[in-house]
């Protein structure tokens, strides 16, 4: 059976895409057929082939399954703004019933879908909707992408509160060192050990190039998925 794990940024700007890239090349060191998907992606630019965004380009070759862009990202967006806003400046309706088509499409091909959100978890897609409602609807377990920097410690136990608040597991946690600067990185990550209550999958140190094999800091053991 599929398994299929939701990517959750305390912010936005905090490497939620450089973790999902990690996660599906450590999925692919295990000999596990793995599958990015990013529903919604804003801030796009035009191609001869339609929108594309550079994330959902990253999870599309990250893929050990060869997918069609449109089957990593099918609402891709203009803006670079919350996709409440971004859509109707493109005068696209955001459907949950394409998300979840989208995913069962590669949960019918894959072992392991890994689906990158957008934002925060409390992101609109809708003044009515927002994106996790969706993913509460599919009970999907939640891997939380901390940006260490200063104000990590109160964004990361803000989003395991409400992540749990909608009934979701915390299935584990990355820390992604943004800043290079940030004071008392080794004690944040400690604390964070500590009070978050679930596994730290790995640590990304700070990369000034991010076109590299990342899966290896990671250690995917507590997800017990098996592999060769």
């Amino acid at each position: 059976m599929t398994k299929t794990f939701f990517v959750a940024g305390t912010d936005t700007d905090i490497g939620k895409t450089l973790a999902a890239k990690a996660l599906l090349q450590a999925l692919n060191a295990l000999g596990i057929h793995s599958a990015g998907y990013k529903p919604v992606a804003a801030g796009c630019h035009s191609t001869a082939e339609g929108l594309r965004n550079d994330d959902a380009l990253t999870l599309q070759q990250a893929s050990s399954l060869s997918l069609a862009y449109r089957e990593v990202n099918p609402y891709a967006l203009t803006q670079p703004l919350s996709p409440h806003l971004a859509a109707p400046m493109d005068q696209v309706e955001i459907e949950s019933e394409v998300l979840t088509q989208g995913l069962q499409q590669l949960q019918a091909q894959a072992e392991v879908v890994v689906v990158e959100g957008a934002g925060g978890w409390l992101v609109p897609l809708s003044d009515t909707e927002n994106l996790n409602q969706w993913v509460v609807e599919h009970q999907l377990p939640v891997i939380l992408v901390v940006g260490i920097r200063l104000g990590c410690l109160n964004h990361a136990l803000l989003s395991k509160r409400v992540i749990e608040a909608d009934g979701l597991k915390l299935a584990g946690w990355i820390a992604n060192h943004v800043d290079p600067d940030a004071a008392c990185q080794q004690e944040n990550l400690d604390y964070l050990r500590q009070h978050l209550g679930a596994p730290l999958l790995g640590r990304i140190p700070y990369l000034q190039q991010t076109d590299t094999d990342v899966g290896h800091y990671l250690d995917l053991s507590p997800l017990a998925l098996g592999g060769k």
